[in-house]
């Protein structure tokens, strides 16, 4: 089946919920069953990794069928949900690192993933080494015998770096290591991870699985290898999402198709028609022709979405870049994406970067673009241009 296809049927079981078009919210802990013989043949069949319902927070018909859905439209084994999609790439980690070990992780990754790097794990005892985006297959310079995992992130979701990700995991399963992609700006559906050699790939459902911003959800999806380390490290630690927003997450799944090539068009549209404004020094987007990372991107992924930034001349100061955002009407100001509306946030990658420093040429604007009408969304940003000059004089 084609993707489209896969997404409108995937995961429904209408003959098993009387009808409906939809699986209802199991909102459930205790699990009750008829006999004690039942019992012991439920936790029989979950020991054998059978998707039975036993208890709320291993999973109901809902969770499976979310779970379910999303590996099999990025092509992975199983996949495990999470409360979060900072959870998400925590527990990705987790599921592969022991004490001792060493881990890559590349320098544009995800904030609240190098703040658990930076915290968390190192106390647990596993040293964290940043490494260039860029780097490619030189990173076997870096591999240790002790290094376990190299995570990844492509493109970084706030100076949009396009990695090599095939040449990183070829390497890194020649020193045995494990690959984890953080793939939230790919989505299951224009990044197929496990073609590339992926082993564990990470979303922040939150955006765009989501799609309307009013859920928290995270999901792992894993290949049959690396799957059953996934599943015993959360499980211990009891990590779980909550129902409603599984539900929200295979609702919002339904029209990915439809709603992420709109994104994808909308966004390339005002990327180029900021490459034209005197005011911007360069734009951030692997889509675009004149990109570095656009042949690699091409190679690699089936589309974009609608995240991207944006570099304004060095001259203008931080009032001038105020006054150009303050006053945006159809521009959030916010964290997060992947909704149907458009944001907007300043970005300052250099107290992040440590192997690779910011080589920026002015102030770093992002802006996810939503559903709105281009022609309005471009009207918003002139309009605040000419604030941006008013202000800088």
């Amino acid at each position: 089946m084609k993707d489209e296809t896969k997404l409108a049927t995937l995961g429904r079981d209408p003959e098993g919920h009387h009808g409906a078009v939809n699986i209802p919210v199991y909102r459930a802990s205790t699990i009750l069953q008829p006999d004690l013989k039942t019992l012991a043949d439920t936790y029989a069949a979950r020991a054998r990794d059978e998707q039975v319902t036993s208890y709320g927070r291993i999973g109901t018909p809902l969770t499976y069928a979310f779970e379910n859905t999303v590996a099999e439209l990025e092509g992975g084994y199983r996949a495990m949900s999470f409360p979060s999609g900072a959870a998400a790439c925590s527990g990705a980690i987790l599921s592969v690192v022991k004490a001792g070990d060493h881990i890559l992780v590349t320098d544009s990754a995800y904030g609240p993933t190098r703040n658990f790097c930076d915290t968390l794990l190192k106390r647990l005892g596993v040293e964290t080494e940043y490494f260039d985006p860029l780097i490619g297959a030189g990173i076997k310079e870096l591999m240790r015998p002790n290094t376990s995992l190299v995570f990844l992130e492509s493109p970084g979701s706030l100076t949009f770096e396009i990695q090599d990700v095939p040449a990183i995991a070829e390497i890194a399963h020649r020193h045995g290591a494990k690959v984890a992609m953080d793939n939230t700006w790919g989505t299951p559906l224009y990044f197929k991870s496990f073609r590339h050699g992926v082993d564990l790939s990470v979303h922040a459902a939150t955006k765009y699985i989501v799609g309307h911003s009013d859920a928290m959800l995270g999901v792992v999806i894993a290949t049959k290898e690396s799957w059953p380390h996934l599943r015993d490290s959360i499980r211990a630690l009891g990590v779980n999402a909550g129902p409603d927003e599984i539900y929200l997450g295979l609702r919002g799944i339904r029209t990915l198709a439809v709603r992420l090539p709109r994104h994808m068009e909308s966004a390339i549209t005002v990327a180029d028609w900021l490459k034209g404004r005197p005011e911007v020094s360069r734009v951030l987007h692997p889509a675009l022709r004149d990109d570095p990372g656009h042949a690699i991107w091409k190679r690699d992924f089936l589309g974009a979405c609608g995240l991207f930034s944006f570099e304004l001349d060095r001259k203008y100061g931080d009032d001038a870049v105020a006054a150009f955002v303050d006053h945006l009407e159809l521009f959030g100001i916010g964290y997060s994406w992947g909704g149907y509306e458009s944001l907007v946030t300043v970005a300052k990658p250099h107290s992040l970067r440590t192997a690779r420093p910011w080589q920026d040429r002015g102030p770093l604007i992002r802006l996810h673009i939503g559903l709105e009408a281009t022609e309005d969304l471009i009207a918003d940003l002139k309009a605040g241009f000419e604030r941006l000059n008013k202000a800088q004089g």
